[in-house]
Protein backbone atom coordinates (compact mmCIF):
# COMPACT_ATOMS: atom_id res chain seq x y z
CA UNK A 1 0.00 0.00 0.00
CA UNK A 2 2.64 2.45 1.16
CA UNK A 3 4.86 1.40 -2.09
CA UNK A 4 1.67 2.23 -4.71
CA UNK A 5 0.74 5.45 -2.31
CA UNK A 6 4.78 6.57 -3.34
CA UNK A 7 4.37 5.73 -6.77
CA UNK A 8 1.12 7.90 -7.15
CA UNK A 9 3.00 10.84 -5.27
CA UNK A 10 5.24 10.12 -8.04
CA UNK A 11 3.29 10.59 -10.95
CA UNK A 12 1.55 13.47 -9.85
CA UNK A 13 4.77 15.50 -9.23
CA UNK A 14 5.65 14.42 -12.93
CA UNK A 15 2.43 15.35 -14.51
CA UNK A 16 3.25 18.59 -12.81
CA UNK A 17 6.75 19.70 -13.95
CA UNK A 18 5.49 17.70 -17.24
CA UNK A 19 3.20 20.83 -17.44
CA UNK A 20 5.54 23.15 -16.77
CA UNK A 21 7.75 21.57 -19.73
CA UNK A 22 4.92 21.58 -21.81
CA UNK A 23 4.58 26.15 -20.82
CA UNK A 24 7.92 26.21 -21.08
CA UNK A 25 7.58 25.20 -24.59
CA UNK A 26 4.57 27.31 -25.52
CA UNK A 27 6.47 30.36 -24.93
CA UNK A 28 9.75 29.13 -26.82
CA UNK A 29 7.43 28.42 -29.77
CA UNK A 30 5.82 31.98 -29.78
CA UNK A 31 8.93 33.74 -28.91
CA UNK A 32 10.69 32.66 -32.21
CA UNK A 33 7.65 33.07 -34.44
CA UNK A 34 7.09 36.62 -32.31
CA UNK A 35 11.12 37.44 -33.45
CA UNK A 36 10.90 36.59 -37.12
CA UNK A 37 7.35 38.73 -36.89
CA UNK A 38 9.19 41.59 -35.61
CA UNK A 39 11.67 41.39 -37.98
CA UNK A 40 9.33 41.45 -41.27
CA UNK A 41 7.05 44.11 -39.81
CA UNK A 42 10.09 46.00 -38.42
CA UNK A 43 8.58 46.15 -34.88
CA UNK A 44 10.88 47.28 -32.67
CA UNK A 45 8.31 46.90 -29.69
CA UNK A 46 7.64 43.24 -30.30
CA UNK A 47 11.62 42.70 -30.54
CA UNK A 48 11.41 43.98 -27.43
CA UNK A 49 8.62 42.05 -25.83
CA UNK A 50 10.20 38.91 -27.01
CA UNK A 51 14.05 39.99 -25.50
CA UNK A 52 11.98 40.26 -22.15
CA UNK A 53 9.83 37.38 -22.56
CA UNK A 54 12.49 35.31 -21.98
CA UNK A 55 12.74 35.59 -18.53
CA UNK A 56 9.80 33.85 -18.07
CA UNK A 57 11.38 30.86 -20.10
CA UNK A 58 14.61 31.06 -17.64
CA UNK A 59 12.40 31.36 -14.43
CA UNK A 60 10.80 27.78 -16.01
CA UNK A 61 14.16 26.31 -16.20
CA UNK A 62 14.99 26.58 -12.93
CA UNK A 63 11.55 25.83 -11.77
CA UNK A 64 11.83 22.60 -13.36
CA UNK A 65 14.94 21.59 -12.38
CA UNK A 66 14.78 22.64 -8.82
CA UNK A 67 11.44 20.38 -8.75
CA UNK A 68 13.22 17.52 -10.91
CA UNK A 69 15.80 17.48 -7.95
CA UNK A 70 13.54 17.57 -5.47
CA UNK A 71 11.76 14.42 -7.23
CA UNK A 72 14.81 12.54 -7.06
CA UNK A 73 15.74 13.76 -3.17
CA UNK A 74 12.53 12.44 -2.38
CA UNK A 75 10.60 9.90 -4.62
CA UNK A 76 13.92 7.89 -4.71
CA UNK A 77 12.36 7.00 -8.25
CA UNK A 78 13.79 3.34 -10.02
CA UNK A 79 15.51 3.06 -12.75
CA UNK A 80 12.80 3.90 -15.57
CA UNK A 81 10.97 6.41 -13.38
CA UNK A 82 14.68 8.28 -12.68
CA UNK A 83 15.09 7.88 -16.95
CA UNK A 84 11.66 10.12 -17.06
CA UNK A 85 13.01 12.60 -14.89
CA UNK A 86 16.63 13.20 -16.22
CA UNK A 87 14.80 13.30 -19.67
CA UNK A 88 12.65 16.24 -18.71
CA UNK A 89 15.88 18.08 -17.15
CA UNK A 90 17.19 17.66 -20.44
CA UNK A 91 14.58 18.45 -22.45
CA UNK A 92 14.36 21.78 -20.33
CA UNK A 93 18.04 22.46 -20.80
CA UNK A 94 17.50 22.22 -24.45
CA UNK A 95 14.11 24.06 -24.30
CA UNK A 96 16.10 27.10 -22.36
CA UNK A 97 18.91 27.59 -25.01
CA UNK A 98 16.21 27.66 -27.80
CA UNK A 99 14.78 30.72 -26.11
CA UNK A 100 18.11 31.94 -26.12
CA UNK A 101 18.28 32.01 -29.89
CA UNK A 102 15.29 33.81 -30.24
CA UNK A 103 16.23 36.58 -28.05
CA UNK A 104 19.33 36.31 -29.91
CA UNK A 105 17.08 36.81 -32.99
CA UNK A 106 15.30 39.61 -31.62
CA UNK A 107 18.22 41.23 -30.57
CA UNK A 108 19.74 41.12 -34.28
CA UNK A 109 16.24 42.04 -35.54
CA UNK A 110 16.12 45.54 -33.60
CA UNK A 111 19.57 46.55 -35.28
CA UNK A 112 18.49 45.47 -38.87
CA UNK A 113 15.32 47.48 -38.45
CA UNK A 114 17.86 50.63 -38.49
CA UNK A 115 19.50 49.24 -42.68
CA UNK A 116 17.85 49.51 -45.32
CA UNK A 117 16.28 46.22 -45.86
CA UNK A 118 16.84 43.25 -47.78
CA UNK A 119 14.64 41.85 -50.32
CA UNK A 120 13.17 38.76 -49.46
CA UNK A 121 14.83 37.96 -46.50
CA UNK A 122 12.32 38.63 -43.84
CA UNK A 123 10.15 36.53 -45.23
CA UNK A 124 12.55 33.57 -46.18
CA UNK A 125 13.47 33.86 -41.93
CA UNK A 126 9.86 33.61 -41.38
CA UNK A 127 8.97 30.30 -43.42
CA UNK A 128 12.14 28.86 -41.70
CA UNK A 129 11.10 30.14 -38.08
CA UNK A 130 7.46 28.59 -38.72
CA UNK A 131 9.35 24.82 -40.10
CA UNK A 132 11.19 24.85 -36.69
CA UNK A 133 8.34 25.50 -34.35
CA UNK A 134 6.12 22.86 -36.02
CA UNK A 135 9.65 20.70 -35.51
CA UNK A 136 9.80 21.65 -32.01
CA UNK A 137 6.00 20.87 -31.34
CA UNK A 138 6.17 17.57 -32.98
CA UNK A 139 8.90 16.55 -30.16
CA UNK A 140 6.95 17.96 -27.22
CA UNK A 141 3.82 16.10 -28.82
CA UNK A 142 5.90 13.08 -29.23
CA UNK A 143 7.40 13.26 -25.57
CA UNK A 144 4.10 13.57 -24.19
CA UNK A 145 2.71 10.46 -25.97
CA UNK A 146 5.74 8.83 -25.76
CA UNK A 147 5.74 8.23 -29.39
CA UNK A 148 9.22 7.02 -30.51
CA UNK A 149 8.06 6.54 -34.10
CA UNK A 150 7.09 10.36 -34.23
CA UNK A 151 10.07 11.24 -32.49
CA UNK A 152 12.09 9.52 -35.59
CA UNK A 153 10.11 11.17 -37.77
CA UNK A 154 10.91 14.72 -35.81
CA UNK A 155 15.03 13.60 -36.24
CA UNK A 156 14.71 12.94 -39.74
CA UNK A 157 13.11 16.72 -40.39
CA UNK A 158 16.42 17.72 -39.36
CA UNK A 159 17.74 17.50 -43.05
CA UNK A 160 14.72 19.97 -44.12
CA UNK A 161 15.97 22.59 -41.50
CA UNK A 162 19.32 22.31 -42.90
CA UNK A 163 18.51 22.62 -46.33
CA UNK A 164 16.58 25.73 -45.79
CA UNK A 165 19.53 27.57 -43.93
CA UNK A 166 22.06 26.57 -46.79
CA UNK A 167 19.50 28.33 -49.36
CA UNK A 168 19.28 30.97 -47.31
CA UNK A 169 23.31 30.91 -46.69
CA UNK A 170 23.23 31.19 -50.56
CA UNK A 171 21.40 34.14 -50.76
CA UNK A 172 23.09 36.51 -48.58
CA UNK A 173 26.68 35.26 -50.13
CA UNK A 174 24.76 36.29 -53.31
CA UNK A 175 23.55 39.71 -52.17
CA UNK A 176 27.27 40.42 -50.55
CA UNK A 177 29.00 39.90 -53.58
CA UNK A 178 26.42 41.88 -55.76
CA UNK A 179 26.58 44.87 -53.41
CA UNK A 180 28.90 45.51 -50.67
CA UNK A 181 26.34 47.95 -48.86
CA UNK A 182 24.65 44.74 -47.69
CA UNK A 183 27.32 43.38 -46.32
CA UNK A 184 26.70 43.39 -42.50
CA UNK A 185 22.92 43.51 -42.77
CA UNK A 186 23.46 40.21 -44.46
CA UNK A 187 25.87 38.64 -41.80
CA UNK A 188 23.40 40.00 -39.57
CA UNK A 189 20.60 37.61 -41.49
CA UNK A 190 22.97 34.91 -41.65
CA UNK A 191 23.43 34.62 -37.82
CA UNK A 192 19.55 35.13 -37.45
CA UNK A 193 19.53 32.30 -39.62
CA UNK A 194 21.73 30.24 -38.24
CA UNK A 195 19.92 30.82 -34.71
CA UNK A 196 17.13 29.44 -36.38
CA UNK A 197 18.94 26.47 -37.43
CA UNK A 198 20.11 25.88 -33.98
CA UNK A 199 16.70 25.83 -32.48
CA UNK A 200 15.84 22.68 -34.99
CA UNK A 201 19.07 20.86 -33.46
CA UNK A 202 17.33 21.67 -29.90
CA UNK A 203 13.87 20.33 -31.39
CA UNK A 204 15.69 16.84 -32.74
CA UNK A 205 17.73 16.75 -29.36
CA UNK A 206 14.15 16.76 -27.47
CA UNK A 207 13.17 14.04 -29.98
CA UNK A 208 16.47 12.04 -29.62
CA UNK A 209 15.52 12.32 -25.91
CA UNK A 210 12.04 10.85 -26.50
CA UNK A 211 13.71 8.10 -28.23
CA UNK A 212 15.91 7.38 -25.10
CA UNK A 213 12.80 7.17 -23.10
CA UNK A 214 10.86 5.19 -24.78
CA UNK A 215 13.35 2.69 -26.47
CA UNK A 216 16.38 3.01 -23.91
CA UNK A 217 18.69 4.37 -25.45
CA UNK A 218 20.42 6.69 -27.61
CA UNK A 219 19.86 6.67 -31.43
CA UNK A 220 23.01 4.96 -32.97
CA UNK A 221 23.82 6.40 -35.68
CA UNK A 222 24.45 10.33 -36.74
CA UNK A 223 21.97 12.93 -38.22
CA UNK A 224 21.98 13.40 -41.29
CA UNK A 225 23.23 16.39 -41.91
CA UNK A 226 22.97 19.19 -44.97
CA UNK A 227 26.35 20.98 -45.49
CA UNK A 228 25.75 24.31 -45.42
CA UNK A 229 29.37 25.29 -46.54
CA UNK A 230 30.01 22.91 -48.82
CA UNK A 231 26.68 23.96 -50.24
CA UNK A 232 26.96 27.56 -50.82
CA UNK A 233 29.86 26.95 -53.15
CA UNK A 234 28.74 24.30 -55.22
Amino acid sequence: MKEAHIHSAFDNDLEAVQAQVMKMGGLVEKALLDAAEALDRRDEVLAQSVREGDRAVDGLDDLIQTECARIIALRGPTASDLRTVLTVMRIATLLERSGDYAKNLAKRSNVLMQMPAISGASGAVQRMAKLVVQQLSDALDAYIARDAAKAWEVRARDQEVDQMYSGMFRQFLTYMLEDPRTITACMHLHFIAKNIERVGDHATGIAEQVIYLVEGQLPAEDRPKHDAVSASVE
